[in-house]
């Protein structure tokens, strides 16, 4: 593709993913808030934090930097204060929600593996604990980042857009905080829910095989296994789901690091590192709206709430009609 094909399919791309994510979010969260899944609560609140951040994402990382740089860049959106607030938020939100899928594979991973342990983890108070640390511990860990910008240039006494000074790029301090930052999200929570992954369906098989020879020998079901099942296809599906969307950010930085060269500042869609770093960036916010899609196909509850909530205002509709 040229370089305007390029532009042109990011700035139709985007506003699909706002239209779809955005509603996604909040229809998930409307349904988990209910609490009609059949999910414990610990899972619940994992879930229904997830959607709160990535909602969060598509609204600061989509609409407020991405679109609004493409259509509306003459906007008070682009003037450089609010571009470093708009950048920053995007920084939080997305750190939220990658370690809040983190935490839930840990949860799970604790309530699959660790028999001994799930009591005292797998519980409503550690689950919200952990979702408020892991906020907060976002937003400590990028407002350094606000002062790291610049304007591009001052028009008649105003600032417009961001760029990175170059001191980012040269003082020591700041390349470790870049290495921090990465290292932190995504190598960190990459790894972990890899492994996790890992050793749990290591365990599943262990478990299965002892199981199935003990149900043999009693002669009649397992319903602990099946009480399990649910964890264990929505685990895997949120898991896979952000291994492979954020593989790509993984490979990005090392990309970078490897062949030296810096993050784009300005829109160039000529250049291949620019378009690498943009897809990289649509593939973060598609992980940020497809939860919901995940939720619907692994989980029989919450597919039935899922078609209530959709098949809602006509029912609403036909109601009126009658009367």
């Amino acid at each position: 593709m040229h370089g305007p094909v390029k532009g042109l399919f990011y700035a139709i791309t985007y506003p699909i993913v706002a239209v779809v994510g955005i509603p996604a979010n909040l229809v998930a969260i409307a349904i988990l808030f209910r609490g009609r899944c059949g999910l414990s609560r610990s899972i619940n609140y994992y879930l229904m934090a997830i959607a709160m951040t990535d909602f969060l994402v598509i609204v600061n990382g989509c609409i407020l930097n991405r679109i609004s740089r493409i259509y509306f860049s003459d906007s008070v959106l682009s003037t450089t204060p609010i571009c470093r607030l708009t950048t920053i938020l995007v920084r939080c939100s997305r750190d939220g929600s990658v370690w809040l899928t983190a935490a839930f594979t840990i949860d799970r991973f604790v309530f699959i593996c660790l028999q001994s342990l799930k009591i005292r983890y797998c519980t409503e108070k550690t689950a919200l604990l952990i979702i408020g640390m892991i906020c907060i511990l976002s937003c400590v860990k990028n407002f350094p980042l606000y002062i790291i910008y610049r304007p591009f240039y001052i028009l008649d006494g105003v600032a417009w857009f961001c760029g990175i000074k170059s001191i980012f790029y040269t003082l020591p301090i700041w390349q470790a905080y870049d290495w921090m930052d990465h290292i932190l999200t995504p190598f960190l929570p990459f790894l972990l829910i890899l492994l996790l992954n890992v050793l749990t369906v290591k365990h599943i098989f262990t478990a299965s095989k002892l199981r199935r020879k003990l149900v043999r020998a009693e002669n009649g079901s397992d319903p602990e296994m099946e009480n399990r099942k649910r964890s264990i296809v929505l685990l895997f599906a949120i898991s896979l789901s952000f291994l492979l969307l954020w593989a790509t950010e993984v490979g990005h930085f090392l990309y970078l690091r490897i062949k030296g060269d810096a993050y784009f500042n300005n829109v160039n869609f000529k250049d291949i590192t620019y378009v690498l770093q943009e897809t990289t960036n649509l593939f973060q916010l598609l992980n940020s709206c497809n939860n919901v899609f995940i939720y619907a196909v692994s989980q029989n509850k919450f597919r039935e709430e899922f078609k209530k909530v959709l098949l809602c205002p006509f029912a609403v509709l036909i109601e009126r009609c009658e009367k």
